[in-house]
């Protein structure tokens, strides 16, 4: 199989190239590099350094391509208002030109890297009135350190459950919106173009390769680097957010699995897949896994602060079911978090 994957300097797309070149796959290596994401670094050697707002270049690529693999994104919460053309031009309309392109070089596969912010806020539950739908958090509560969401009936707080794929979508940042545009165009591209496609949607990535030390990065990389610096991991609200947290090198096999789905998938086919390790672990433990595997100070750890801070596009739970990518694509993750948050730890990142 020949595929073209986008975003490939990345540390996932980085991954993903390694794991289909390992199963005897062509790989066509294509970044934009942007800065934010790269600083001054250059594009690794065979990467084409291409701009997919740019449709002459990328239709150039795809002679011969069996499938498109788009991992290019800007990603994180949305530092600034300012961040909201960025996130709509290299996100919504790269993926737009993208398409197009594709449909004309005749390339009908795709598996597109999406999100789970394009749910929102996560599924939860009153023990006395079941699933609620709670709205977005206000500032005043988040003020006052009230960070769980109520019932709307009884004023009680709120439990977390799992998220299937056919949850509501309710994107909350700038970031959450653009991923939930490109699933749009997706799948109208599936339907307009009589293509196939598969969107996975990313639970929080960590593993080697990560970016250092940037609010475009991961958690678990900032968590990294104020640990490097010998400073407590600083913690927003009160540390008991739940998510998931997933290796790098496992969201590179979904990808590898969700490929050769596609490619056997008949024409307009179109399927969503939570990418998840299963294993739900609240954000203060997460900068506890990262920091028993520092060695700082002769292996004492170095405890979170949890400062009470908040950020007004952070939800307070999203944690997401992998039981359709494990029964559709055969996808299981392998590295738990207590094994892998640790590890990261002394893990080679990308300056």
């Amino acid at each position: 199989m020949k595929v073209l994957l986008t975003g490939s300097a990345g540390f996932i797309g980085a991954a993903v190239a390694e794991a289909l070149e390992a199963d005897g796959d062509e790989v066509v290596r294509v970044d934009w590099m942007l800065d934010m994401a790269h600083g001054e670094a250059r594009p690794p050697a065979g990467t084409h350094h291409v701009d997919v707002r740019d449709a002459d270049a990328v239709s150039a690529l795809l002679d011969g391509v069996d499938a498109v693999c788009h991992q290019a994104a800007v990603v994180g919460a949305g530092v600034k208002v300012a961040d909201l053309p960025a996130y709509a031009s290299h996100n919504d309309y790269g993926t737009a030109v993208l398409l197009a392109a594709m449909h004309e070089a005749r390339v009908d596969r795709m598996v597109l890297a999406s999100s789970m912010v394009v749910y929102g806020e996560g599924r939860y539950t009153c023990p006395e009135h079941g699933d609620q739908a709670p709205g977005p958090r206000t500032v005043a509560a988040l003020e006052s350190g009230d960070f769980d969401n109520h019932c709307p009936v009884c004023g009680g707080p709120l439990g977390w459950a799992l998220v299937d794929e056919d949850a509501r979508l309710d994107p909350r940042s700038s970031y959450a919106a653009s991923k939930l545009a490109q699933e749009h165009y997706t799948s109208a591209w599936v339907r307009q173009a009589d293509a196939a496609a598969v969107a996975l949607r990313y639970h929080n990535v960590y593993g080697p390769g990560m970016p250092r030390d940037t609010p475009y990065s991961g958690v678990a990389a900032m968590f990294r680097s104020s640990l490097e610096r010998g400073e407590a991991p600083k913690v927003y609200e009160d540390g008991a957010q739940m998510r998931d947290f997933v290796h790098v090198s496992d969201v590179a096999q979904a990808n590898v699995a969700a490929l050769r789905a596609v490619v056997a998938a008949p024409t307009g086919h179109y399927a969503a897949y939570n990418v998840a390790s299963g294993r739900p672990v609240g954000i203060k433990q997460v900068a506890e896994l990262v920091a028993t595997g520092t060695g700082a100070d002769g292996g004492a750890e170095i405890a979170p602060e949890v400062t009470g801070g908040f950020r007004l596009g952070d939800v307070r739970h999203i944690v997401a079911s992998p039981e359709r990518a494990r029964a559709e694509l055969g996808f299981a993750a392998a590295i738990a978090p207590e094994e892998g948050l640790p590890a990261f730890a002394t893990a080679p990142l990308r300056a």
